[in-house]
C-alpha cells in the first residue's frame, strides 16, 4: 500500500467580530447593512455579538427557529455565514466582584441596576439562552468571558489570606457549571477568552477553572495571542500545551515596548501611552505566521475572526486591512508528504532487508 499521511484540516476565514464596529449609523444598526458591509470587503463570516439589540435578539433566537432561520438567511444573502454567538458582556456579569459593581452595571438592563444578585442572575440566563440560540442556529461553538471574582487581588500585597483564590475559583465553579451543564444538553461548546480582567488569564488559571467545574468538556478556550503578548506569555508554546482545548480564535494584533518608566502594568496609562497596546493586524508584534501554522498543524478547523482594538488606526482602515490580511496567512492543507515522489509500494520482504532482519 502507498504511504501516506493524515492531513490537518485548514482553517475557516477570514472573519470579523462585529461588535466594535456596530453603532447607530447605517450600515452598522442592522445585521443585514453590517453583514453586507463584512462580505464586502471580502470577509467570509461574521461573530454576532449577543448583546447588541441592533443587530441581534436573543431572547427571541432562544425560542424561535423561524427567527434564527431570518438570521442566517439574512448573512447568507449578505455572503457570510455565522461564525459564533458572542456572550462577552454577559459572562463578564456572571462573576463580578464588588469593586466593578458599578462600572459593569452598565452592561446590563436598568431593572438590576444597583442588585448584584439580580444582575448575576439576568447574565446567567443570557448566557444559558445563547446554548439554545447557538443550536437553532445549527452551531456548535459560542465565545464568553468567565467574570472574575479574584482579580483585584492579583498582585498579593498585602498577602492574601490563605483559602481567598480556591475559595474565588469553587465559586466561579459554582455559577458556571449549570450554565455548562446546559451547553452540554445542546451540544454545544464555549470558549472563553483568556483575558487579563477575568480570573481566567492564562493557562494556569485556565487549568483551575476547568478543575472547579470538574473538568468539563464544553469550558473550552477562545485563543487571542493579543492578550497573552501584552502579559509577556508564550503564546506559541500556548497552543502546544492547550490546542485540543481551543475552539475559537480571535486575530488580534498587540505590542509591548517597555521603557524605564512602565512595563507590562503600563503606569495607568491610556491606551495610546501604554507599553502594552492593542493594534490593527499587521501593525503589532504577533506572530501570525507560526500561529496560523501551529494551529493548522494540531488541526484546528474552526473560524479566524478579527476582533479589532487598535490605539491608534481607524475602525474603517483596519476592518479594510484585515481581511486580506487573514487571507494571507490561511494554510492550504497539503494532502501529501514533500518525498511522495519518492515512494513506492511498501515490500515487506525488501523492508526487513534493509534492516537486516532475517526471515
Amino acid at each position: 500500500m502507498p504511504k501516506s499521511i493524515t492531513p490537518p484540516r485548514s482553517i475557516q476565514g477570514p472573519a470579523i467580530f462585529l461588535a466594535q464596529f456596530a453603532g447607530d449609523e447605517a450600515p452598522f444598526n442592522t445585521l443585514p447593512g453590517i453583514a453586507k458591509w463584512a462580505a464586502d470587503l471580502g470577509y467570509k463570516g461574521v461573530q454576532i455579538p449577543t448583546f447588541d439589540g441592533r443587530l441581534f435578539d436573543l431572547d427571541k433566537a432562544a425560542e424561535s427557529q423561524t427567527y434564527c432561520d431570518e438570521v442566517k438567511g439574512i448573512c447568507a444573502d449578505a455572503g457570510v455565514k455565522i461564525t459564533e454567538l458572542s456572550t462577552h458582556l454577559q459572562g463578564q456579569l456572571v462573576a463580578v466582584h464588588p469593586a466593578y459593581d458599578l462600572a459593569f452595571d452598565a452592561f446590563a438592563p436598568k431593572p438590576v441596576h444597583g442588585n448584584p444578585k439580580a444582575r448575576t442572575e439576568w447574565a446567567t440566563e443570557q448566557v444559558k439562552k445563547a446554548a439554545r440560540a447557538t443550536r437553532n442556529l445549527g452551531l456548535d461553538t459560542t465565545v464568553s468571558f468567565t467574570g472574575s471574582l479574584a482579580f483585584p487581588y492579583l498582585y498579593p500585597w498585602p498577602q492574601r489570606p490563605a483559602g481567598l483564590i480556591e475559595e474565588a475559583f469553587a465559586e466561579l465553579g459554582r455559577r458556571w457549571r449549570p450554565i455548562l451543564d446546559t451547553y452540554e444538553d445542546q451540544g454545544v461548546d464555549i470558549g472563553f477568552e483568556i483575558h487579563p480582567g477575568e480570573d481566567v488569564f492564562d493557562g494556569a488559571t485556565y487549568e483551575m477553572f476547568l478543575e472547579s467545574v470538574g473538568g468539563h468538556k464544553r469550558a473550552r478556550i477562545n485563543y487571542d495571542p493579543s492578550h497573552f503578548l501584552l502579559q509577556q506569555l508564550d503564546y506559541l508554546s500556548f497552543i502546544d500545551i492547550y490546542h485540543e482545548h481551543i475552539c475559537a480564535f480571535h486575530v488580534k494584533d498587540a505590542e509591548f515596548n517597555p521603557d524605564g518608566r512602565q512595563g507590562v502594568y503600563s503606569g495607568y496609562q491610556s491606551w495610546v501611552n501604554r507599553a502594552g497596546r492593542f493594534r490593527s493586524l499587521g501593525d503589532g508584534q504577533v506572530d501570525f505566521a507560526a500561529i496560523f501554522s501551529k494551529l493548522t498543524q494540531y488541526g484546528y478547523r474552526g473560524w479566524a475572526v478579527l476582533e479589532w482594538e487598535c490605539c491608534i488606526k481607524s475602525p474603517e482602515q483596519g476592518a479594510a486591512e484585515g481581511a486580506p490580511y487573514i487571507a494571507s496567512h490561511l494554510i492550504e492543507v497539503t494532502g501529501k508528504a514533500f518525498d511522495d515522489f519518492a515512494g513506492g509500494e511498501m515490500d515487506m520482504a525488501a523492508i526487513r532487508t534493509m534492516l537486516g532482519i532475517s526471515k
